[in-house]
């Protein structure tokens, strides 16, 4: 049998010789353009080389793979390659017709496959019409019409033209969910990036439909129910209903499941290596048994993973997770296992047109040259997603020049990063409106700028700010602020100020979950009083040069920063007077604790202190004096309450409140938009550098309910408290309203 085998291949070869010719001379015909050797190096082929049957397709499918070609046929005839080429026209001009927003014709552009001064290929023609009608849904023209024309011009090129006829734009004016609910539809519209369609958000893309961005919405639904303890929790599908020709309802249908909570949880370690140093992993676990299911707690626990894999004895390790159910407890193991001791040979940045790549560089974690380590690398890329400037970064990690040598490719695709933003309210006590300008990566270095003007009843204030997320290359943000405010308070207070100056400070995560802010500022202050102030009141008109040194410290162990549920931060805060013509030194202090005692119903209980003491014989000048926030004291007139001279509400040396809030479920799901709460606040001003008569002690306080109603025409904030302790000076205000939003 093996005879017959090696014969039958010994002919193979035969016809395989037979049917290969040697390339002596070659002929192309219909190349006016493309140049027999620049041919040569796409075909891969020569004089001298043996080509056969195979070959020759090969060579048809490299030419045809240039897109210079409309039509590629070749042959052989004794020796010589024959070729005959149709060429593709060359695309001098691309033009869009229909769309006068420049912005969104830039858009296009940039998506289009087939540009100026490159050839015309009609299957990419095809694509280019798909890619266009895609940009314009996410922008809202859905039931847009785009058709490609070909101008011929007499030097054999094309003018590409698109004409687009947009159709109306049509806007999400409903998003809904169906399905097992737990949390209020407000909830959810918050968790997710689409928005519904209102008059206020005229600037805002998100209130058009996006299939890239419903994609995301999905993913975020399904996050934030399991991070609440739904762990089967599954968004079946988002499907958008047309209400009318230019309105869309957006629906997700939502599948929660049963609430799950923590089990057992294992953590298993090569034998050699030592637990007590993943004794901190082990307490988290400890703390987490019998409480409800959360990707949050599960970071934590990965977090701490990173840390000990920064160490120079754990670099080469990598973790795996397993999660098993029984009935509603999940069980956790975590298994930590030693990896092929392998270094990064070399990081390549691809796709930043506008970032520099230092700044890509100096946000990852392993650089060229350090122990390639999983979780580290899964970190870094984390860390280029979350700087705001990328609507895409992908890795791939492939294999070096060794096999101890690893190479990874960073693809990121860049996107728009400049903002307008605008905002506006009215409430019981006045009115403001503001607007600004964002730019997150000036010049390509992921510096941010930032505009913004806003105006009140009493005030005007502008600030210009610059962020540099990693100044020095030192791994901090440094911020630089320069303000101007104009402050009339001679109705309320008696005076009116104008300041300007400047803040340079920083902020960052000293330890775990402590966080450090010191600024650096200096502002130059004029202040004049009303007719009826008093002498010591008087005598404080004038100019004020101040340079002060502010810092804080917190201490953050909140669920989430916005709207947390479960928790608590704990904020000191000084500034110290370095150079000031009326030095004081102010303190103040945060507490604030919040409980979820059954979902959508939390607790927050908060203190809060404030004091400002001149130094020497200098008393604090009336704009630095306290005035309890409105926020933090319902009931009375915001700032009305505290020392009172000449008629004028003066301010206080000291300032402290104490306030409760509990939200309240709502059982009712025609009222989904709406938000329940009581509370209570108690709270006092007090204290006067030249007289310590004018007020005293008297704690005010106050209880009441406050509603939340997400209207059409924006949020809508009422409260109605009723005052249980107050002094004969103040003024009372029992009901309190608020219309406003940003936008």
């Amino acid at each position: 049998m093996l005879k017959y085998f090696l014969i039958l291949l010994f002919f193979i070869q035969i016809a395989v010789k037979v049917n290969a010719e040697i390339i002596k001379k070659i002929e192309i015909v219909g190349n006016s353009k493309i140049s027999m050797e620049t041919m040569k190096v796409f075909g891969n082929f020569d004089i001298g080389d043996n080509i056969s049957n195979s070959q020759m397709n090969n060579l048809i499918k490299d030419l045809y793979e240039t897109n210079f070609f409309e039509k590629v046929e070749v042959s052989t005839d004794n020796g010589i390659l024959l070729i005959n080429v149709i060429e593709n026209p060359i695309i001098q001009t691309v033009a869009i017709n229909g769309i006068r927003s420049q912005n969104l014709v830039k858009a296009i552009n940039e998506i289009l496959k087939l540009k100026e001064k490159s050839s015309y290929v009609e299957f990419l023609a095809k694509e280019d019409l798909n890619l266009i009608k895609a940009v314009l849904k996410t922008q809202g023209y859905y039931f847009v019409d785009v058709e490609s024309s070909l101008i011929k011009n007499p030097n054999d090129t094309v003018d590409l033209v698109y004409n687009i006829d947009l159709g109306k734009r049509v806007v999400i004016n409903k998003i809904s969910f169906n399905g097992n609910k737990i949390f209020k539809d407000r909830k959810l519209r918050n968790v997710i990036v689409s928005e519904e369609d209102h008059f206020w958000k005229f600037i805002s893309q998100s209130k058009f439909l996006d299939s890239k961005r419903i994609e995301l919405d999905m993913k975020l639904l399904t996050n934030y129910y399991k991070n609440k303890g739904y762990y089967s929790a599954v968004i079946k599908n988002a499907s958008a209903i047309i209400s009318d020709e230019s309105e869309f309802e957006l629906i997700f249908n939502i599948d929660a499941g049963q609430k799950f909570y923590f089990n057992n949880l294992e953590l298993i370690l090569p034998t050699d290596y030592n637990s007590e140093n993943f004794k901190d992993i082990t307490n988290l676990f400890d703390k987490l048994k019998t409480q409800t299911y959360s990707y949050n707690k599960i970071s934590e626990i990965l977090d701490e993973i990173d840390k000990i894999a920064l160490t120079d004895q754990y670099e080469f390790i990598d973790a795996s997770l397993s999660e098993t159910i029984k009935d509603d407890k999940i069980n956790i193991v975590i298994e930590i296992k030693e990896t092929q001791k392998k270094y990064v040979e070399r990081i390549n940045i691809l796709g930043n047109n506008i970032t520099m790549e230092s700044v890509i560089r100096k946000a990852l974690i392993v650089d060229e040259g350090d122990a390639y380590n999983k979780i580290l690398h899964n970190k870094s890329i984390n860390a280029l997603k979350s700087k705001n400037i990328f609507s895409s970064v992908k890795s791939n990690v492939k294999e070096g020049s060794t096999k101890n040598k690893t190479i990874i490719d960073i693809q990121v695709v860049e996107k728009p990063t400049g903002e307008i933003f605008a905002g506006a309210g009215v409430g019981s006590s006045g009115g403001t409106i503001s607007f600004g300008i964002k730019e997150n990566n000036f010049s390509g270095k992921g510096i941010g700028l930032n505009t913004v003007l806003a105006i009140s009843q009493d005030s005007v204030r502008g600030i210009f700010s610059i962020i540099n997320p990693d100044f020095n290359y030192s791994g901090r943000s440094l911020t630089t602020s320069f303000e101007s405010t104009k402050t009339d308070k001679m109705s309320l207070y008696g005076y009116e100020s104008s300041k300007t100056g400047f803040k340079i400070g920083t902020y960052y995560e000293q330890y775990d979950n402590i966080w450090i802010s010191p600024t650096l500022s200096t502002f130059f202050e004029n202040m004049t009083t009303n007719d009826n102030a008093s002498v010591n009141n008087k005598k404080q008109e004038g100019d004020y040069f101040d340079t002060a040194l502010d810092y804080g410290i917190s201490y953050d162990k909140r669920n989430q920063r916005y709207q947390p549920t479960e928790g608590f931060i704990s904020r000191f805060d000084q500034s110290l007077p370095i150079i000031a013509d009326s030095p004081a030194i102010m303190n103040s202090y945060l507490y604030s604790t919040y409980h979820e005692i059954i979902p959508e119903m939390i607790t927050n209980f908060s203190f809060y202190g404030k004091a400002i003491n001149g130094i020497g014989d200098k008393d604090v000048r009336l704009s630095k004096r306290l005035y309890m926030p409105s926020s933090k004291l319902r009931g009375f007139e915001p700032g009305k309450i505290g020392p009172i001279e000449n008629n004028n509400y003066v301010g206080g040396n000291y300032a402290t409140s104490f306030n409760m809030s509990t939200s309240l479920p709502n059982f009712l799901k025609e009222l989904q938009n709406t938000d329940f709460n009581f509370f209570f606040d108690a709270a006092n001003v007090w204290g006067v550098d030249y007289d310590s008569a004018l007020d005293g002690s008297k704690i005010r306080s106050a209880a009441g309910v406050g509603v939340d109603w997400f209207t059409p025409i924006g949020p809508l904030s009422f409260s109605l408290a009723k005052p249980i302790t107050k002094a004969s000076t103040d003024k009372t205000e029992g009901f309190r309203f608020n219309l406003g939003t940003t936008f």
